[in-house]
């Protein structure tokens, strides 16, 4: 079954930063577009950030641009989200994914391969 594998949540105040890590070694994430989508408690998921297969694109929404950068290392088969300057609206799980359908943008419903989240909490 093909999974990814989120870590780097975590308990942090307001202002503050965290590294979330998406990783996997059952398959290539060089051939996958990846995401990152958040769900917060009584919310649907939703997609925060998306990035090309070749790192050479990138996309954010609006309430993370600016504070939130999307990257990967391709040789360590890892993306990573770089969070900064937390909000508590910012609290929920986290999970990474790889796109399934090639058209589209960065929605939940057009990635697959989902792991178990990482959970951040962003609290005083």
């Amino acid at each position: 079954q093909l999974q990814l594998v989120e870590s780097g949540g975590g308990l942090v105040q307001p202002g503050g930063s965290l590294r979330l890590s998406c990783a996997t070694s059952r398959f290539r994430l060089d051939f996958y577009d990846i995401g990152w989508f958040r769900q917060a408690p009584g919310k649907e998921r939703e997609g925060v950030s998306c990035i090309s297969s070749s790192g050479g694109s990138s996309n954010y929404s609006d309430s993370v641009k600016g504070r939130f950068t999307i990257s990967r290392d391709n040789p360590k088969n890892t993306v990573y989200l770089q969070m900064n300057n937390l909000e508590p609206a910012d609290t929920g799980v986290y999970y990474c994914a790889a796109r399934t359908v090639l058209t589209g943008g960065c929605e939940p419903m057009r990635y697959g391969a989902w792991g178990q989240g990482t959970q951040v909490t962003v609290s005083s």
